[in-house]
C-alpha cells in the first residue's frame, strides 16, 4: 500500500517579546495621566496662591515637552560615553550635593535641596543619583572580580556612597538617601556579591537610621504618627490621615475627575508628594490599580531590558539599566507606600506623575538611557547575525 505524501507546514519561530515598546507606552501613559491629575489637584490651590489656576499644569506641560527632548537626547548618547565618564559623573554628583549646602542652595520647608536657576529650581539629588549609579556601574565592570571576591572591593564603593549619603542627610533628604543606597545595594547584589557581605552593612545602616530618627525630633514625630496617625490627626498625623480620607472617599470608581475634596487645602502637597491619593479619590480603586499596573509594566520592562543586555554580554549596560530601573521602582514604591500609610512620610515624588521639573526631566533621561541599552543590544545582535563586528566593538560593554 503506497503511503500518501504529506506536505510539512513550516512552523513560524516564536516571536520574541520586546520590552522597549512597553517601556515607552507605560511611560507615556503615566506622563499623560500625571498632567491630567496635576491639572485637577493644583487648580484651586494655584488660583488662590499665585492667582492663576493653570500655573502648575502649564509649567508641567513645558517640563514634559523638555523631558521628551531630554529622553531623545539620552537615547542618542552611546553607552560607552557613560562608561568612560565614570569619574567625571562621580565628580558632578558630589559637586552638586556640596553646592546645594552653600549659599547657592534654596531652603523650602526646612530642607535645602534646590539650586535656583531663574524660572525654575533644580533638585540636586535627582542629578546626583543618576551620576552615582553610572559611576557604580562602571566600577562594577572594571573591578568585578575584586568586588565579588574581596572585602576591599566591596568597601570602596560603599565609601563613595556613604559620602554622598552624608551630604544628602545634611540637606536633609532622607528619602533620596534611602532610594540611592537601596538601588546601589541592589545593583551590587545582582552583580553576584554574596548576601553575607551585606549583613554588616545592613546592620550598620539600620543602626544609623535609628540614630537619625531618634536624634531628630521631626523624624521621630513622623515615625510615631506613622504608627498611629489618628492619635494626633490635626498635627503630626495630619498628612497621612488626609491621604487616607482621600482613599476612603474614592471607593471603587472614585468621585470623578475634578471632584476631589481633599485637594481643597485639606491634603498638603496634593499635586506633588500625594498625587497618588488624589488619583485614588477621583478614580477610586480602579484608577489606583491602573497607576500601579502602568508603573509595574514600566519597571518590569526596565528589568527585562537589563536582563537582555546581561545575556548579550553587555555588563556595563546591564548594571546601568538595573540601577536606573531600581531608582524609578523604589521611588514609586516609597511614594505610593507613604500615600497609603504603609511607610513613614518622605518627601519623594511619584515618577512621571507628580509635579516637579527636576524629577520629571531626570526620569525622562532614565527612560532614554534604557531605550539606548535596548537599541545597542539589538544593533549588536543584528551585526552578529550578519557576521560583522558590532559598531564600536567592546565599547558597548
Amino acid at each position: 500500500m503506497t503511503a500518501i505524501p504529506t506536505l510539512a507546514m513550516p512552523v513560524a519561530p516564536a516571536r520574541e517579546w520586546r520590552p522597549l515598546p512597553w517601556l515607552l507606552l507605560s511611560a507615556g501613559a503615566l506622563l499623560v495621566l500625571g498632567i491630567i491629575m496635576i491639572s485637577s489637584a493644583s487648580m484651586d490651590m494655584a488660583a488662590e496662591t499665585v492667582g492663576n489656576g493653570y500655573h502648575y499644569v502649564v509649567r508641567q506641560l513645558i517640563f514634559a515637552g523638555i523631558g521628551c527632548v531630554v529622553a531623545l537626547l539620552a537615547a542618542n548618547v552611546p553607552l560607552s560615553w557613560w562608561e568612560r565618564s565614570g569619574w567625571l559623573l562621580l565628580g558632578v554628583g558630589l559637586l552638586v550635593l556640596v553646592l546645594v549646602l552653600t549659599p547657592l542652595g534654596r531652603t523650602v520647608n526646612g530642607s535645602t535641596r534646590w539650586i535656583p536657576f531663574g524660572l525654575f529650581n533644580v533638585q540636586v539629588s535627582e542629578i546626583a543619583k543618576v551620576c552615582l549609579i553610572a559611576y557604580l556601574a562602571g566600577y562594577m565592570v572594571r573591578r568585578r572580580d575584586e568586588l565579588v571576591n574581596t572585602w576591599s572591593g566591596f568597601i570602596k564603593p560603599m565609601g563613595v556612597l556613604a559620602l554622598a549619603s552624608v551630604l544628602l542627610v545634611i540637606e536633609p533628604d532622607f528619602g533620596a538617601t534611602v532610594v540611592l543606597m537601596s538601588a546601589a545595594l541592589g545593583m551590587i547584589f545582582l552583580s553576584g556579591v554574596k548576601l553575607t557581605r551585606f549583613l554588616p552593612l545592613i546592620t550598620g545602616c539600620v543602626a544609623i537610621g535609628v540614630a537619625l530618627v531618634v536624634t531628630q525630633p521631626y523624624r521621630l514625630k513622623r515615625v510615631v504618627s506613622y504608627l498611629d496617625p489618628w492619635k494626633d490627626q490635626f498635627d503630626t498625623g495630619y498628612q497621612l490621615t488626609q491621604s487616607l480620607i482621600a482613599f476612603g472617599r474614592g471607593d471603587w470608581a472614585g468621585v470623578g475627575l475634578g471632584n476631589s475634596v481633599q485637594k481643597l487645602f485639606f491634603l498638603p502637597e496634593a499635586h506633588t508628594d500625594f498625587i497618588f491619593a488624589i488619583t485614588a479619590e477621583e478614580f477610586g480603586l480602579i484608577g489606583s490599580l491602573l497607576v500601579l499596573a502602568l508603573m509595574s509594566v514600566l519597571v518590569l520592562s526596565g528589568f527585562a531590558i537589563a536582563r537582555r543586555a546581561e545575556t548579550s554580554d553587555m555588563p556595563f549596560a546591564a548594571s546601568f539599566a538595573y540601577g536606573i530601573t531600581l531608582l524609578i521602582g523604589l521611588q514609586a514604591v516609597i511614594n505610593m507606600g507613604v500615600s497609603t500609610g504603609l511607610l513613614p512620610t518622605k518627601g519623594l515624588t511619584l515618577p512621571l506623575m507628580s509635579y516637579g521639573g527636576s524629577s520629571l526631566l531626570v526620569t525622562c533621561a532614565c527612560i532614554g538611557i534604557l531605550a539606548r541599552v535596548e537599541m545597542e543590544r539589538n544593533d549588536r545582535l543584528e551585526q552578529a547575525e550578519k557576521g560583522a563586528p558590532s559598531p564600536g566593538g567592546a565599547s558597548y560593554d
